[in-house]
């Protein structure tokens, strides 16, 4: 199964997705801002709680900037709820239990996990710019150190 990846220029996927409150979270309801859209494996993992805190603590910084972040995972909005409560996150967490906007985003499909090749979430972050227009497509990025690079690139 080959996973079908964004490019700069393509237009973002749309998509409602709950969040960890359960409360619909649509990427229309962004429009006019600039949207960091990142895609982790699952919430209460170290290395997707690494990057959430990271998104968190420089929420200021993106956000001085005009970029809202949007988390998007597998997770059901229960076990979001407990990741953003345990971790005292800032970001938007939403769920996308049946993967479509994983999928749809490039963000789910094979990758090689400690050598294997297994089908899941792909570590992915994707910028959307004020018109729903992807700037950026990043995919296989780390967990640690992604979202200062990030910073760096976007020259912040």
């Amino acid at each position: 199964m080959s996973t079908t990846r964004l490019e700069p220029g393509d237009e973002a996927p749309a998509f409602t997705l709950p969040d960890a409150d359960g409360r619909p979270v649509s990427l229309a309801d962004h429009r006019g801002r600039k949207v960091i859209v990142y895609f982790y494996p699952a919430a209460l993992t170290p290395g997707c709680t690494k990057q959430a805190c990271d998104f968190t603590d420089n929420l200021a910084v993106l956000a001085g900037a005009g970029y809202e972040v949007i988390g998007v995972s597998p997770d059901k909005p229960e076990k979001l709820a407990k990741f953003r409560e345990k971790e005292n996150l800032k970001v938007t967490l939403v769920g996308d239990t049946d993967k479509a906007v994983l999928t749809a985003y490039g963000a789910f499909g094979e990758k090689t996990m400690y050598g294997k090749k297994v089908t899941g979430v792909i570590r992915s972050t994707v910028i959307v710019d004020e018109d729903g227009r992807v700037t950026q497509a990043l995919y296989n990025v780390k967990a640690t150190g992604h979202v200062a690079k990030l910073i760096r690139d976007l020259g912040l």
